[in-house]
């Protein structure tokens, strides 16, 4: 009975592909491992997908990642069992000990100026447009979307409310906007004339200031310089969650469903 199970999950397993194992990053002048996650009819099909683009590729879907992983790759096909799995994922790997430095697009006293504007233009400027022209994408900002968790949810709400119009989806998992308030004066100043979805995770066990941060972050957001009426949260606060891969895949399905197929679902 498990066998028969677990074959049937095999079938809407998504397809993973390496991109470029050393996909040129100029604006960096630097190289990194890109990933494709396909949902599993792709090559059965001839339909056009929404695309999430997310950091951290090596914490994703990794079962030997020191720290544990997300499993998105088994997320998306329990999605894809429930008819929700067509979405392409862009899983970008981090730089190393360069991380914090990529995913900051701020100066902070201790670890200097961030190079994160220029990784948020190379996701922009370069990625975006080449992954559009290699695969069966919905192009438009309607159909796109950028996530990423601790240093990555910062350099991915940067993206997002700097760039609006690639991306209308935020997925953000426990940021480290500890690192600058800077981001409250970003997220409030830039132009939200265009709907948003941000889907904002955090857990209780991390920080006694990480609940504090995201609200602040959506109540810039929401009531913004610019900010549009049609701009819309879901704050998910898990009274056991920890700062760890673990609870970032168990919010990986909600948010999936609540931005891309507009359905909740408890984690």
């Amino acid at each position: 009975m498990n066998h028969t199970r677990t074959t049937k999950e095999k079938d809407f397993q998504p397809i993973i592909k390496v991109i470029a194992d050393k996909f040129e990053i100029p604006q960096l002048q630097a190289e990194r491992r890109i990933y494709a996650l396909l949902p599993h009819d792709y090559y059965h099909s001839h339909k056009k997908y929404p695309v999430l683009y997310l950091q951290d590729a090596q914490n994703l879907f990794n079962e030997n990642a020191p720290f544990g992983n997300w499993a998105i790759d088994q997320h998306m096909a329990q999605l894809a069992k429930r008819g929700l799995g067509g979405v392409i994922i862009i899983a970008v790997d981090h730089g190393g000990r360069e991380r914090i430095s990529e995913y900051s697009p701020y100066y902070h006293r201790k670890f200097g100026e961030g190079k994160g504007k220029d990784y948020a233009e190379f996701i922009t400027q370069t990625l975006k447009p080449y992954v559009d022209k290699h695969y069966r994408t919905r192009p438009h900002r309607d159909y796109n979307g950028i996530g990423g968790s601790s240093m990555g949810g910062l350099i991915s709400a940067y993206t997002g409310i700097v760039y609006p119009k690639f991306f209308s989806k935020l997925m953000i998992f426990s940021p480290s906007f500890w690192y600058s308030d800077e981001i409250y004066f970003d997220a409030f100043k830039y132009n939200y004339v265009m709907p948003m979805r941000a889907y904002i995770y955090a857990g209780e066990k991390e920080s006694k200031f990480m609940s504090q941060h995201i609200h602040e972050f959506s109540e810039a957001l929401a009531h913004g310089e610019f900010s549009s009426k049609l701009t819309k949260f879901k704050i998910s606060i898990n009274r056991e969650g920890e700062h760890s891969e673990y609870f970032w895949g168990k919010a990986f399905a909600p948010a999936v469903s609540w931005l891309y197929f507009n359905q909740e679902e408890e984690e």
